[in-house]
């Protein structure tokens, strides 16, 4: 790179994108974390209403600032509806259920096989996502590397099945929820920001309906929960999600979609590091194995990334990338 000062400010660009890739890769991964010590002092529910209710606070912050409109239309609350249960009250409701009973670090994990759930579900529901073979057999590797960090071989001694088939299914309603949003709001006029701002304010909505009905008022707030909870919210769900906007906007959906490989990994450190979970050899080994059986799915031939038929797709994908997810990453 030259050293003129012309090309400064690229190079200021360039180094603001790996740190906010990076920073990303960090909130998303110690949101497991954040979750297993939240869940310590409150029940799952009440955890992923304060995450949505701080998360929520912090979108709306920034939608004030840019002095971003609300969406109009009732089918486009009806739309968003669905999508904050699907992408946001659902998933993290499982996820926080699942920690009670798993590691932090499987929940990371297990997480990281939504891109293969996508591509599965994408195959019947996209018409446009025709099966490769390499797609095809990246969805095998992937199931694999779920096998293998279920210890399949040991007939799952020592696993809490009900746990995992919880952080499982989570990772399921993320694609779930984007192929959803892909055909209802995908040509929606309204701005990424305000779409997404009124969709967690809605799954707030929803868990502070349901959480009164199945949890107690709390007896106390212990103060490492209390924290969790907040940095869950604000900084797992809020920041991110802004995180994620700006870098989808400049460097490209598939760019930022590479997080999601790093995720499970910070996951996994935080939660051996910091809380002393346990950890077998099958488990980095098979997280290694979904993560290349997911690189796989989501890599595409080099004729379909041609002007020629890459133009509607790559705006369908950018929108459908800007949901705050975490990530097939976000939890």
């Amino acid at each position: 790179m030259s050293s003129s000062g012309t090309s400064s400010p690229a190079a200021r660009r360039v180094l603001d994108w790996r740190l906010r890739f990076g920073l990303l890769s960090l909130v998303w991964g110690f949101s497991f974390l954040f979750m297993k010590v939240g869940t310590e002092g409150f029940a799952p529910f009440q955890v992923t209403l304060g995450r949505l209710a701080f998360g929520t606070a912090v979108v709306a912050a920034a939608m004030a600032v840019k002095r971003e409109r609300l969406p109009r239309g009732a089918w486009t609350w009806v739309h968003l509806t669905v999508a904050g249960f699907l992408l946001n009250a659902l998933p993290f409701s499982l996820f926080a259920f699942s920690e009670l009973t798993i590691p932090s670090s499987l929940a990371g994990i297990c997480n990281a096989t939504s891109p293969l759930w996508g591509m599965a579900l994408s195959l019947v529901a996209l018409s446009e996502d025709r099966p490769t073979r390499r797609r095809v057999a990246g969805l095998g590797i992937g199931f694999l590397g779920v096998l293998t960090v279920l210890g399949v071989w040991q007939g799952f001694d020592g696993l809490d099945v009900t746990g995992t088939a919880l952080a499982l299914l989570a990772s399921l309603s993320y694609p779930v929820g984007w192929i959803y949003v892909r055909r209802t709001l995908a040509g929606s006029s309204h701005s990424h920001l305000s779409l997404t701002g009124v969709q967690l304010g809605l799954a707030t909505l929803q868990l502070a309906v349901v959480t009164p009905l199945f949890t107690s008022v709390p007896t106390g707030f212990p103060v490492l929960p209390v924290l969790s909870v907040s940095a869950l919210g604000v900084l797992g769900t809020g920041l991110a999600f802004l995180i994620q906007y700006d870098l989808v906007a400049e460097v490209g959906p598939t760019t930022a979609q590479m997080v999601t490989y790093f995720t499970p990994v910070i996951a996994t450190a935080a939660g051996v590091a910091l809380l002393g979970e346990s950890l077998s050899w099958s488990t980095p080994v098979g997280a290694v194995v979904v993560l290349a059986g997911a690189a796989l799915t989501q890599s595409r031939p080099r004729a379909a990334r041609s002007p020629s038929v890459a133009p509607v797709p790559e705006r369908e994908d950018t929108r459908l990338r800007e949901r705050p997810r975490t990530t097939a990453s976000q939890t």
